[in-house]
């Protein structure tokens, strides 16, 4: 049963368009694409907006004026009314890491990779990007804990020079769990799609790179060795950075505390970089060295 809307809402989307100077054709896509703004429904279906939306619409201007991309202004938006009723908004966006790669960046081809060729290309990411880069966001998907505890000491090392450093699983404790020592640990609950992901994300200004693997469905029964991905991997910087805000919006969904800030954060468009040649030679050659050793085993 729909009930009615509280006196305040008293503006139509017409009102709305004038109050914020988006017209209503806009408005209405953006409450398709992105959930926002989110109307009040009166019995006869219309919309209806009070002043707090009007606010927020004029906060999506004031960010997009900045240069800030409409999905990302609409998430920091969001983000910064959270905690005044302790009710945690929706933010829009993609959850999943190979899902923002695809569809941001067609481009990147996928190639069927097997799990070893995985093991090598995500250690050279981290040694050649992740351990060198000033103070990155480092984030990592590794579908289960058992898979985690295998490179916590890696990933404990790279988390000591990075600006934000966090690690997604299905946990046992099902809780976030913030380490001195190491990479934030966030829990994933049944059904999050980074569940069914691998990835390595290096957000950096200098040293950008990304890997992201979707594991195929029905390899229940298929030795670890076995295991095949869909993979995609670049060194492009505003793939790392729609990545490392896939993986935020997982963390803020999950609850953890230091995801609103950093969504804000990462809001903004990075500045365009290219990778030198050197750097992504050395890449490509510490990979060989990598699947090398992987083959001689």
């Amino acid at each position: 049963m729909i009930s009615d809307p509280p006196a305040e809402a008293d503006l139509s989307i017409g009102d709305l368009a004038t109050a914020t100077g988006v017209g209503a054709a806009t408005l209405r896509a953006w409450e398709r694409r992105h959930g926002f703004p989110v109307p009040h429904r009166l019995p006869s279906g219309h919309r209806r907006y009070d002043q707090a939306q009007v606010s927020a619409v004029l906060d999506v201007v004031r960010r997009q004026h900045e240069g800030v991309r409409l999905e990302a202004a609409i998430a920091a938006t969001l983000v910064d009314a959270h905690g005044s009723d302790g009710n945690r908004p929706m933010v829009p966006g993609e959850r999943s890491v190979f899902a923002a790669l695809r569809r941001r960046h067609p481009q990147l081809t996928p190639q069927r990779l097997g799990k070893p060729m995985l093991l090598a290309l995500s250690w050279a990411i981290e040694d050649e990007f992740c351990s060198r880069a000033l103070a990155p966001h480092l984030f990592g998907s590794f579908q289960h804990d058992s898979y985690f505890r295998a490179a916590r000491r890696r990933w404990d090392d790279l988390a000591l020079g990075a600006r934000t450093s966090a690690v997604f699983a299905d946990f046992n404790g099902g809780e976030d769990v913030v380490s001195l020592t190491g990479p934030a640990r966030v829990h994933l609950d049944a059904g999050a799609p980074l569940l069914r992901e691998w990835a390595v994300v290096c957000d950096d200004d200098d040293l950008p790179a990304v890997l992201t693997a979707w594991e195929l469905p029905g390899q229940g029964h298929v030795k670890e060795a076995d295991r095949l991905f869909d993979a995609v991997w670049t060194v492009d910087r505003r793939a790392a950075r729609d990545a490392a805000r896939a993986c935020t919006r997982a963390a803020y969904d999950a609850g953890a505390a230091w995801a609103p800030g950093l969504l804000q954060d990462l809001a903004p468009e990075p500045r365009a970089v290219q990778v030198d040649a050197a750097t992504q030679t050395a890449l490509f050659n510490r990979v060989l060295a990598y699947v090398d050793r992987q083959v001689r085993r």
